[in-house]
């Protein structure tokens, strides 16, 4: 089969790395791709925001299957349109994409349908949210309801702080048109993990557990970013509190869907946190994680292009998944300035040395100047190492990332620490 890959990213990187491993690809395409896809995919200059031209690079390359990777071209409907163009496509429809691009869609379905959630309020007027915000327990939560490129949520140790967020949102516009309306929600105290199950609306298949790294510095502290790292599998969540996911959050997420008459085909993604009281649903994202991707799929055995279209055209019951036993972990890369304003341009040396010392790389912010590799993004690549135990696989991994340099290059030293100490990070 031929296969379009969308995305710039590590995680569209790992998707095409997975995927050139697949007998049943033959042509594989990345638009509009970065350093590192090139090595499997052809990349495409392809703007990926003007559908009518995907489609039509779709039909003359005979692509079989369109793979969505970031979540904006999906919150714009492009499933819905290469679908009307008889093109199938592996990412939810416009109608479904909302799980993430409106946080107050996806809170307002999880109360239908009895999923387990922080308690929250609606906001589009500032002085209502911050008189709200004054009687809220602390700390609490303040959320952009649109897309906010994983900085759009605040959580606040004081009043003033939450108020002076909803300030920036509401009246200051920080997010655009994503903090037009805001979410003031229930601080949810307990440890946070991610699920990641690939359905065709019916059957659901889940994905090896993963947790991400948020927060910028070590300690997990500083701002949020888009994530700093990830490790495969995770110690929070056993086989009963799996059980309880899937039973509790997952399955009663596609089957309320379902019985309101959207189709969902791609990934689902679920930020739990693990509370004393038990999983309770954060929010969704409607693609694959990233950096969650980068630690899964080099730790799945099985064929993801199968995977992907069995999903994409509702023929998904009865597969199954097969996994490596070992753990992995994903370290990133970040520019200086990450994630405010940062330098590109910087050369990359030591990708085939890091190679060398068992580590696979997966590049985001990466670009060719030349014959020179050269960063073009705030989180530049990520490094995974494998390993049998948490401790190899850190080690493998940071044995990697010493190998590589740029100017400015900085990373969270810590990733994966606690669970490789025996405890669960």
């Amino acid at each position: 089969m031929n296969i379009l890959v969308l995305g710039a990213g590590g995680r569209e990187h790992a998707i095409c790395w997975k995927l050139r491993q697949s007998e049943k690809v033959k042509e594989l395409y990345c638009a509009p791709g970065n350093g590192g896809t090139g090595f499997h995919a052809t990349n495409v200059n392809l703007d990926v925001s003007k559908h009518k031209k995907v489609a039509s690079f779709c039909k003359k390359n005979r692509v079989d299957l369109v793979v969505v990777g970031p979540e904006a071209p999906l919150a714009v409907g492009i499933t819905d349109d290469l679908r009307k163009a008889g093109i199938a496509v592996f990412g939810p429809l416009y109608a479904a994409a909302r799980l993430e691009s409106s946080k107050i869609f996806a809170k307002e379905l999880m109360g239908r349908y009895g999923v387990p959630t922080a308690r929250f309020r609606v906001f589009d007027d500032f002085e209502r949210a911050r008189t709200y915000i004054l009687d809220s327990d602390l700390p609490v939560v303040v959320k952009a309801y649109g897309l906010a490129a994983g900085k759009g949520v605040i959580i606040a140790n004081t009043h003033e702080e939450a108020i002076e967020s909803a300030r920036k949102m509401l009246i200051g516009r920080e997010f655009g048109s994503a903090g037009r309306r805001i979410i003031v929600e229930e601080f949810l105290s307990g440890r946070e993990a991610s699920i990641l199950v690939v359905t065709d609306g019916d059957a659901v298949i889940p994905l090896a557990t993963s947790q991400d790294h948020k927060r910028a510095y070590d300690g997990d502290t500083g701002p949020n970013t888009g994530g700093m790292g990830a490790f495969s599998p995770t110690p929070l969540i056993g086989k009963k509190a799996f059980k309880e996911i899937m039973s509790r959050i997952i399955e009663p997420t596609i089957r309320g869907l379902k019985n309101e008459k959207i189709d969902y085909q791609g990934v689902l993604y679920a930020g739990i946190m693990m509370t004393e009281d038990g999983p309770k649903a954060l929010e969704y994202n409607v693609r694959f994680g990233d950096p969650e991707t980068q630690a899964i799929l080099p730790r799945m055995r099985s064929d993801l292009a199968e995977l992907l279209m069995n999903a994409a055209t509702g023929q998904l019951a009865g597969t199954t998944l097969e996994w490596d036993e070992r753990e992995s972990v994903c370290v990133v890369l970040a520019a200086e300035g990450y994630p405010g304003e940062y330098d590109k341009g910087k050369e990359i040396t030591g990708i085939i040395e890091a190679m060398d010392a068992q580590a696979i790389i997966f590049h985001a912010g990466t670009k060719y100047d030349g014959d020179k590799l050269v960063t073009s993004g705030g989180r530049v690549m990520s490094v995974v190492g494998m390993g049998d135990g948490m401790k190899q696989a850190t080690e493998s991994a940071y044995r990697g990332v010493s190998k590589i340099h740029f100017d400015g290059m900085w990373y969270r030293s810590d990733i994966g620490a606690g669970v490789a100490a025996g405890i669960n990070s």
